[in-house]
C-alpha cells in the first residue's frame, strides 16, 4: 500500500501531526520560502514528511509534491536541510510547473520540536504565532482558523454549519428551537447551546479570527445578540434580511445608544450575492463573504492595534518655525509619519497635537483623530497620557503603537517587525538604535494604566524598563534620527543627496 498524503491546509494541523511523528520515529518539516507568478499556496505554508513516505499538508496543486516527498525522506536519511527551486529557473527541468511560476521549499529533517510545539500550542489557544525556519533566516507569521459563531432557528443556520464544517472550520451553534438543537447534535456538532431568552445569552467568547452570522428574522433577540458581538472583536458581524429590515435593525441598534461607528460594522443583508431565497445557497453566498473577510484580517497585522501619533512638541529648539511643518522631501516633517501604515487597517489613529495648532490640517487628511493637549508644555508625558486615555475608549484596540510626529524616515516595515515581534508574544517592543531604545514602541493594552502613570519628559521607556518579557527591534541609525534642530534637517536632507 502506498503511503498516504492528507491534503491538511492550517499550520495547527500540520504541526500537529509533525509532532506525532517527530515523538514516534522522525519526521521533516517543509516550508515554502518563496513564490513567483501563480502558486497555488502562499509562502510559509507547511507540509510534515513522515520516514515512510506519509506526508501532512501540501505545496502545489499536485505539480511537484511527490517529488518533494522522495526529497524530505532523503534528507532525514542524510540529516541535512535542502533548499530547492521548482518552475522556472529550477534544476529540474522535468517537473515544470504550468502556471510558469517558480515554488523555493526548504526541507528541514531535524527542526526543532519545542519551537513547533510553541507555534502550535499557541494556534491551538487562538493566539497568532511566528516560525523562524532554521536555515533560512525567515520568519513567518500564522494566525489562528476561522471559526464561525451562528445564531439563529430553522434551516439557515444548519445549512451554514454544515457547508462551514465541511471546508474544515470550527463551528459554533446557538439556536433557538429545541427541534433545531436535537437536529445539529443529531448530525454531528458538538458545540450546540439553547437560546432561552434575550435577557439571557449564554457567555461569549469570540476573538479576532471569529465571525458571528445572525440568523434570526426576529426582532426580540437581533438587538441583544447583535450588541454582544459587538461588544467583542470578532472579525466579522453579519445578518440576514432584507435591506429594508437591515436599515429598521440599525435604526434600533441607535436608539439602544449603540455608537455609529459599531453598527457599521455590520454585515448586512450577508452574502456576496443579494436576494438568495434557498438556505444552501445562501450558506454558499455567506461563507464566501465571511472566508474573504478572514483574509482580509490575517493579512492586516495592524487591525487590533492603535496607533498614537505624539505631534504636541513645541519646536523651541528649532530656529526656523515649526519643525513639523518644514519641508523635508517635499512635504512637511509631519506628514511623513502621519503617512505611516495608510495602507493598512488599524483599530485606531489618534494624534496628539497642541491646542490651536496649524498641524491639524497635515492629520485631518491622513484620517487621523485629533486630540488636542492643553498640557503640551509641561513634557512629552502629557501627550502620551491624552493619546492613550483616548485610545482606551477603543474596544478594538489590543495594543498601542506609539509614534514621534518628528521622525521623518521610520519605515513602514520596521513596524511591521515591531508587530511581529509582539505577536509572537512580548509584553512590550521597543526600537533600538545605536545602542539606545527609542519609538517606535509597542505596548500591549494591559500596560496603558501604567504608561499613563508617567510624568514630566519621562516617556515610555521607563515603563518598558520595569516590564519582564519585552523586547526590541534594531533599525539603522540614519533611520532612527529626529528633527529637533534646523541642523538635523538639513543633515537628513544631506544625507538624501550622498
Amino acid at each position: 500500500m502506498s503511503p498516504v498524503q492528507t491534503y491538511l491546509e492550517h499550520p495547527q494541523d500540520v504541526l500537529a501531526q509533525w509532532l506525532d511523528w517527530k515523538a514516534a520515529g522522525g519526521a521533516a518539516l517543509v516550508v515554502i520560502t518563496a513564490t513567483e507568478g501563480g502558486a497555488v499556496r502562499e509562502t510559509g505554508a507547511l507540509m510534515a514528511v513522515a520516514r515512510d513516505g506519509q506526508a501532512a499538508g501540501y505545496i502545489s496543486g499536485g505539480c511537484i509534491d511527490a517529488d518533494v516527498i522522495l526529497q524530505a525522506q532523503a534528507a532525514l536519511k542524510s540529516g541535512e536541510t535542502k533548499q530547492l527551486r521548482y518552475g522556472a529557473g529550477s534544476p529540474f527541468v522535468d517537473l515544470p510547473l504550468p502556471c510558469g511560476g517558480a515554488i523555493e521549499v526548504a526541507i528541514i529533517p531535524d527542526a526543532d520540536p519545542a519551537a513547533l510545539k510553541t507555534a502550535h500550542d499557541r494556534l491551538a489557544a487562538r493566539q497568532p504565532a511566528r516560525l523562524a525556519i532554521q536555515g533560512t533566516g525567515i520568519k513567518t507569521r500564522y494566525v489562528p482558523k476561522l471559526r464561525v459563531r451562528i445564531a439563529g432557528r430553522g434551516a439557515d443556520p444548519l445549512a451554514l454549519a454544515r457547508l462551514a464544517r465541511a471546508s474544515g472550520l470550527e463551528t459554533v451553534l446557538q439556536l433557538r428551537d429545541g427541534e433545531d438543537v436535537e437536529a445539529a447534535m443529531a448530525e454531528g456538532f458538538t458545540k450546540v447551546s439553547a437560546l432561552d431568552t434575550p435577557g439571557d445569552l449564554p457567555a461569549m467568547s469570540d476573538d479576532p479570527w471569529t465571525a458571528f452570522i445572525l440568523m434570526f428574522h426576529d426582532g426580540d433577540w437581533e438587538g441583544p445578540l447583535l450588541r454582544q458581538a459587538l461588544d467583542g472583536t470578532a472579525f466579522y458581524v453579519g445578518a440576514v434580511g432584507s435591506r429594508r429590515t437591515h436599515a429598521r435593525r440599525c435604526e434600533a441598534l441607535r436608539e439602544a445608544g449603540v455608537a455609529e461607528s459599531e453598527i457599521a460594522r455590520i454585515h448586512g443583508p450577508v452574502g456576496l450575492i443579494p436576494s438568495m431565497r434557498d438556505a444552501s445557497m445562501l450558506a454558499v453566498s455567506t461563507l464566501g463573504e465571511i472566508v474573504a473577510a478572514y483574509h482580509q484580517t490575517a493579512k492586516a497585522p495592524f487591525a487590533r492595534t492603535g496607533l498614537v501619533l505624539l505631534a504636541a512638541g513645541g519646536s523651541t529648539r528649532f530656529e526656523d518655525g515649526d519643525k513639523l511643518l518644514a519641508a523635508y522631501k517635499g512635504q512637511p516633517v509631519i506628514a511623513h509619519a502621519a503617512g505611516l501604515l495608510s495602507d493598512e487597517k488599524a483599530a485606531a489613529r489618534i494624534a496628539v497635537i497642541r491646542s490651536d495648532d496649524a498641524r491639524r490640517a497635515s492629520l485631518l487628511g491622513a484620517g487621523w483623530t485629533i486630540i488636542a493637549n492643553p498640557d503640551a508644555d509641561t513634557g512629552q508625558a502629557s501627550s502620551l497620557v491624552a493619546g492613550l486615555a483616548a485610545l482606551k475608549a477603543e474596544d478594538k484596540a489590543e495594543q498601542a503603537l506609539i509614534l514621534l510626529a518628528d521622525m521623518p524616515d521610520i519605515p513602514a516595515a520596521h513596524l511591521r517587525r515591531l508587530q511581529a515581534v509582539l505577536d509572537a508574544g512580548a509584553s512590550a517592543v521597543m526600537t533600538e538604535s545605536g545602542g539606545k531604545l527609542m519609538p517606535p514602541a509597542l505596548f500591549r493594552r494591559e500596560t496603558f494604566d501604567r504608561l499613563m502613570a508617567v510624568e514630566g519628559d519621562r516617556g515610555a521607556k521607563g515603563v518598558f524598563e520595569t516590564l519582564e518579557n519585552t523586547a526590541s527591534v534594531p533599525l539603522d541609525p540614519a533611520l532612527a534620527f529626529d528633527i529637533d534642530t534646523t541642523h538635523d534637517l538639513k543633515s537628513a536632507e544631506e544625507a538624501l543627496h550622498g
